[in-house]
């Protein structure tokens, strides 16, 4: 019999956060990684399918997959390599009541397509790691650094993965740096999946983007759209509109976007997770 929501136990070390959002919950650990914006704004950019079967990989605490419940009937899988964060987001499935709609499994990405067949997703959305193994120091939390640097998948293995998961005309949506965008563009065309929707999110005006969105079609015809930036911050500190619905509204089946309505103040209270990026930055634990 499936574990009850009020029966689940908590690991030492480990909370229930609120996602701020349709009641739903997520299991964490200080000791692994906390999920970052980078993860929000992936759930929110793809364009899900109504119904129909969502892959995430490199899943990690199952954040992405839990968040999409809110915008699709369809259903999800995760893929996460790590054995600790496949249990966490097991149970935070269990949590949630989401048992018959989000399957986690503990495997490795690049086995996912034997696992579940070629051509069989009509959406794989990833948040994988940033950097190459080369690429600077590695943290000596092994957890940690698997969710930074290629350790377990390089960039070209996840891209393979994700292609050969989604059928034709289908979709996958990543998160990465913008370092690694010319990477990420020439092995999506290798790989059959041709970009078609691109956002960059800048943590300012006028600084650098530190993260971009990247959306393609499974044997697309060429044809980029570049979507207008996020900046992440007001000039007062606050979040803007965007961010603020983002966070704070119920989720909806359409992707957020610059049109809709704004939101009123934001409450001084739950301010969420930096990025990943920002946080690695300063030598913090973060994905």
């Amino acid at each position: 019999m499936e574990e009850q929501p009020n029966e689940l136990r908590l690991r030492p070390g480990e909370r229930i956060d609120d996602l701020l959002r349709n009641d739903l919950k997520l299991i964490q650990s200080a000791e692994v990684f906390s999920f970052s914006m980078d993860a929000v704004l992936l759930a929110h950019f793809c364009s899900v399918p109504a119904k129909g079967r969502v892959m995430d990989l490199c899943t990690g605490n199952g954040v992405v997959p839990i968040l999409l419940t809110a915008r699709t009937r369809a259903s999800l899988w995760g893929v996460e390599i790590q054995e600790r964060l496949a249990d966490m987001a097991r149970r935070s499935v269990r949590l949630n009541g989401l048992g018959e709609r989000v399957q986690i499994d503990r495997l490795d990405l690049k086995e996912a397509p034997a696992a579940y067949g070629h051509g069989r997703f009509d959406l794989v959305t990833v948040n994988p790691p940033y950097l190459p193994v080369q690429a600077g120091e590695q943290n000596g939390n092994p957890h940690v650094a698997a969710a930074r640097h290629e350790i377990h998948c390089t960039l070209e293995e996840v891209t393979a993965s994700a292609s050969r998961l989604v059928k034709a005309g289908g979709k996958v949506a990543m998160v990465h740096r913008p370092s690694r965008l010319a990477d990420i563009l020439i092995l999506f065309r290798q790989y059959r999946l041709e970009p078609k929707r691109l956002r960059f999110v800048h943590p300012r005006e006028g600084e650098e983007a530190n993260m971009v969105l990247i959306e393609a079609i499974k044997d697309g015809r060429p044809e980029l759209r570049l979507l207008p930036p996020l900046i992440v911050y007001q000039a007062d500190g606050r979040y803007c509109p965007e961010l603020l619905r983002v966070y704070y509204e119920p989720l909806a089946a359409g992707p957020v976007t610059e049109d809709s309505e704004s939101a009123g103040a934001a409450s001084p209270l739950a301010v969420p997770e930096e990025t990943h990026t920002e946080k690695s930055s300063r030598g913090e634990t973060a994905r």
